[in-house]
């Protein structure tokens, strides 16, 4: 059904009808409203939203709100048999103005959002003042760029004001992404060091992941030795490592994925920093600039600029299809 109520300009819009008369009187829960009032009502409507003649417009009666001095009107649109959701509207309870707005709740911290527990960190502390959470792809070469410049820049700018995570939101277009996600938190299970050794060598190798081939036995092949070999270096207990590569459960990533879809990534990088959603080829200065709101915010002191002008950040995001992995 095609949509049959443009957006208004703004987040809010208030507008007030003509008097109705001398004596309004204050609503009843589940009141009707009066025919001349309800075409006041449609009129509007369709002058402000351009609805076209066709469309048949229902006003339902009038319902208790949470906004003092407005009661709640739902407005369904019909035409060709079918009929929308429910659109809710404010009217006031003197019946001279409509409104409509949406409302969010901003009473949780935005650093909530997105949680760093269990994952391996680097920079700061658990309670560092900004989190910062990368939904990452072990395959994306957009996702390698970022961790070669972004990450390196803001651990030396920010030393231990912030803590760094990655969560797995290996894509569907990226054959062995899946096995390199499970493969490296199989090593993070026993060693986070051990786990960003891994992470920093595949997103510098990974053209060579699969040889020239691009043969995706011979990648989850490599992707294996190479869990392996971190975790005798790690002195990891072998065994147990083996035994979680051989099982290659994917349970872990895809509650990554579900979270990140409920957070609204579509695409590799994904950053979010105190809770603040950022994607696509930033330059570094933008940045820096949400993580000094973030700290001043917090009630700390973001360091001095630096004394050159930062080059961007190379690392356009990289979209999946319309399922992703075990979706």
């Amino acid at each position: 059904m095609p949509t049959v109520v443009k957006p208004f300009r703004t987040l809010i819009f208030a507008l007030t009808l003509a008097t109705l008369g001398c004596h309004a009187q204050t609503p009843s829960e589940n009141s009707k409203l009066s025919p001349e009032l309800a075409r006041r009502v449609e009129v509007l409507i369709r002058s402000k939203s351009s609805i076209s003649p066709d469309y048949e417009i229902q006003i339902g009666p009038r319902t208790k709100s949470n906004v003092p001095d407005f009661d709640q009107i739902e407005v369904t649109f019909t035409a060709d048999g079918k009929t929308s959701k429910p659109v809710p509207f404010l009217l006031s309870t003197d019946g001279k103005t409509l409104a409509q707005f949406s409302k969010y709740d901003i009473s949780k911290d935005p650093k909530s959002l997105v949680s760093g527990d269990g994952r391996p960190s680097r920079g700061g502390p658990n309670n560092a003042p900004v989190l910062i959470v990368n939904f990452d792809d072990l395959e994306c070469p957009y996702c390698a760029k970022m961790h070669e410049q972004l990450f390196p820049a803001l651990t030396e700018r920010y030393k231990d004001q912030i803590h760094i995570v990655y969560r797995d939101f290996p894509l569907e277009i990226h054959p062995w992404a899946m096995r390199a996600a499970i493969d490296t938190n199989c090593v993070a299970a026993q060693s986070p060091a051990g786990y960003w050794n891994l992470v920093d060598y595949i997103h510098a190798h990974a053209a060579e992941v699969g040889g020239e081939e691009k043969n995706l036995a011979k990648a989850n092949d490599t992707l294996d030795r190479l869990a392996r070999e971190e975790g005798k270096r790690q002195k990891l207990n072998l065994e147990t490592l083996n035994a979680c590569i051989t099982k290659q459960d994917d349970s872990a990533i895809k509650e990554s994925l579900k979270l990140g879809d409920s957070l609204g990534v579509d695409a590799t990088p994904a950053l979010f920093i105190n809770g603040e959603k950022m994607e696509g080829a930033l330059p570094l200065e933008y940045v820096y600039r949400i993580i000094d709101n973030a700290l001043i915010a917090s009630g700390q002191t973001p360091p001095p600029p630096p004394p050159h002008p930062a080059p961007p950040v190379q690392a356009q995001p990289e979209t999946p299809p319309a399922t992703k992995p075990g979706n």
